[in-house]
């Protein structure tokens, strides 16, 4: 993810933001050194800090906190990716810590960027929420793309596709509908420390009844994916707002298209938040505050198996 982003900010978002150090462990240098030759490798994420106005953290899990700790001390403002932390207690001091500070912080929900949930948000204008289910399904876990950070991607620990993927079609049913609560889950693991083959959960957002249902194995796609409000709206694999129409079938919004051509266009819109947020200029982006309600529910659901 962090590669994607920092494509992006060359690409397409250089008019909001200048990427000014990179830092990573020696194995991703070459890698990153193809990706971005012209942005210096620096020694440390320490000198990063120094060197940035913002820092992005894309990193496993347990490094978050001490790297968004790190650059909010040193006056900086964080983009983070999720989930805030792999313990709850940790993301919950700092939160609070960073609310208490006026801390300039955001999370890499690119949902909040959407112009597929910006649709269905004006499809939704006089619809009565009544029910929401959720699908999550891939061939492998980790996918395809992410084979390269599988060490800890496909752990118990801080892995899983809960974590990485669940919580985004949280994040946007917390935006879409309300606060969300946990009525009851299940969970499946494979033996020794894998992550999560297989959820189920009856949840509710803002009152509204949501079901959710994700398991590994499930679909031939890398990936695949269903947000469903009333079975009369939804998005489907990541980027195609669809409705039904009067024939009963899907149809999709005109300028739908697919997730390879809209991530561009989002993860642009996302860096210009970053900017905006970097400026202490209002933004969309996920507050950190919704990052942790989010990790919240996805915590409780793995702790149920």
């Amino acid at each position: 993810m962090g590669e994607r982003l920092l494509r992006a900010a060359l690409a397409h978002a250089a008019e909001f933001v200048t990427p000014v150090g990179v830092w990573d462990p020696a194995e991703a240098e070459e890698r990153l050194a193809a990706v971005a030759p012209a942005v210096p490798m620096l020694a440390s994420a320490t000198a990063v800090i120094e060197a940035c106005e913002c820092l992005y953290v894309a990193a496993p899990p347990a490094a978050h906190v001490p790297l968004a700790e790190a650059a909010l001390a040193a006056g900086r403002a964080v983009f983070l990716e999720k989930p805030l932390a792999t313990e709850l207690a940790a993301a919950r001091g700092f939160v609070a810590g960073a609310e208490a500070s006026g801390a300039r912080a955001a999370v890499n929900f690119p949902m909040a960027s959407s112009p597929a949930v910006a649709q269905l948000a004006a499809w939704r204008q006089g619809l009565v929420p009544e029910a929401l289910a959720i699908e999550v399904g891939f061939a492998t876990w980790p996918r395809g793309w992410q084979q390269g950070a599988a060490g800890w991607l496909a752990r118990r620990a801080e892995g899983g596709f809960t974590r990485e993927v669940v919580s985004h079609f949280l994040f946007l049913t917390r935006r879409q509908l309300g606060p969300l609560a946990l009525q009851e889950a299940m969970v499946r693991f494979p033996p020794g420390d894998g992550a999560e083959t297989a959820i189920e959960a009856r949840l509710t957002a803002g009152g509204v009844p949501v079901t959710l249902r994700g398991g590994v194995g499930t679909t031939p796609k890398d990936d695949h994916n269903t947000w469903t409000l009333n079975d009369t709206i939804r998005l489907r694999d990541w980027s195609f707002a669809e409705r039904r129409g009067a024939d009963g079938g899907w149809a999709e919004a005109p300028d739908a298209m697919p997730n390879e051509r809209m991530r561009p266009m989002v993860l642009r819109q996302q860096l210009a938040g970053v900017a905006a947020m970097t400026r202490g200029a209002s933004h969309p982006l996920a507050t950190l505050r919704e990052a942790l309600e989010v990790q919240e529910i996805v915590e409780a659901i793995l702790a149920s198996g």
